[in-house]
Formats: C-alpha cells, sequence, structure tokens
C-alpha cells in the first residue's frame, strides 16, 4: 500500500474517532458536552432541513403543517439527546420532509387529496349573514368571528362583509362588500 494511501487511511480513522468520541456516537451515556456538540450540529441541519422542506412552517399553518413541525422537532431533539442514533435519527428527519414534499405536491395536483390532508374552507359569512351551520360546525363563535372581522377586515358590522371563511390555515380571512360600504359613506 503507498503512503499516502495509508496516511489518508490513518487521517480518515483519526477523524472518524475523534468524531465519534465528540459526538458520542457509541457512549452508553452521553456527557453534557457531546450534548452540546450535538445541538450546534442539529440546530443549523434543522434551519436546513425546514428550508429545504419550504417555508410552510413557518408561513401558513395548516394541521399538515403543524405535524410536520412537531414530528421534525421531536426526532431532532432525540438526535440531541441521544435517545435514538445520531445518524438514523437525521435521516428520519430527510424521509418525513421528502414525504411532506410528496404529499404537499399531491395536494396542489389533487384537490381531493388536498382536501382530505389539508381540510376544506368554511365559509361564515355570506353577504353580510352569519351562516351559523358553517358556524356549529367549525366551533367558531360570534365573538371569535368578530374578532377576525376587526383583525382582518378593521370592521365591526357583519352587515358589510360579502364573504368571511374559516381558512384551511385555521385563520378567518375577510371580504368587505364595497357596494354597501360605499352606500354608508
Amino acid at each position: 500500500m503507498p503512503f499516502g494511501r495509508v496516511w489518508e487511511n490513518a487521517m480518515f480513522e483519526s477523524i472518524w474517532s475523534g468524531s465519534n468520541w465528540l459526538l458520542g456516537l457509541e457512549a452508553d451515556t452521553l456527557t453534557v458536552w457531546q450534548m452540546a456538540v450535538r445541538a450546534l450540529i442539529v440546530y443549523p441541519i434543522g434551519i436546513l432541513f425546514i428550508r429545504v422542506g419550504e417555508k410552510r412552517f413557518i408561513g401558513r399553518f395548516s394541521a399538515f403543517d403543524v405535524i410536520m413541525g412537531i414530528m421534525i422537532g421531536s426526532i431532532l431533539s432525540r438526535a440531541i439527546t441521544g435517545g435514538t442514533p445520531f445518524f438514523a435519527t437525521l435521516m428520519a428527519v430527510v424521509v418525513l420532509l421528502l414525504l411532506h414534499y410528496i404529499f404537499a405536491t399531491l395536494s396542489y395536483h389533487s384537490d381531493w387529496f388536498g382536501d382530505l390532508v389539508k381540510g376544506n374552507a368554511q365559509t361564515l359569512v355570506e353577504d353580510g349573514e352569519i351562516q351559523w351551520d358553517a358556524m356549529r360546525r367549525a366551533h367558531i363563535s360570534e365573538k371569535d368571528l368578530r374578532g377576525a372581522m376587526r383583525e382582518n377586515g378593521q370592521i365591526d358590522d357583519i352587515s358589510l362583509i360579502k364573504r368571511a371563511r374559516l381558512e384551511r390555515s385555521g385563520n378567518i380571512s375577510v371580504l368587505l362588500d364595497d357596494c354597501r360600504r360605499r352606500s354608508d359613506t
């Protein structure tokens, strides 16, 4: 074996041995420092995974996205605490992100699948009239609706609303009826 090859193998083994000790890859229990080093590695990897998995986790929350965020957080915490093998844990997150991407793509291309995974929007107000059946099904009180009207529509008069919907994200969107609004001013 040429000297260069021996040197490369020795260097690789040295790096692996150092990484193994530093991360506690074969340790029965982790030291505080090993957990700290794991946290220093897992945190930026977690950010990278979230960035690769799109901004959906941070932007619009649907049950689909919240569950994914909770699962990733739970799995990544195990990589830090040593509850599961380090690299296998990171691979599980990659698989979840791939699954999330596949589900998001299927939801985009299939309304049926999107409704199954993300749910349906519900109309709560139509032409200034509260849709009480939809409000009951969504467990939205009139106080919740009025709060969303003030936040999103900047109004408190239901008769001025063209449509208010409970979106799949859980937010209530409010569209004003411009004709009624102009006649009142």
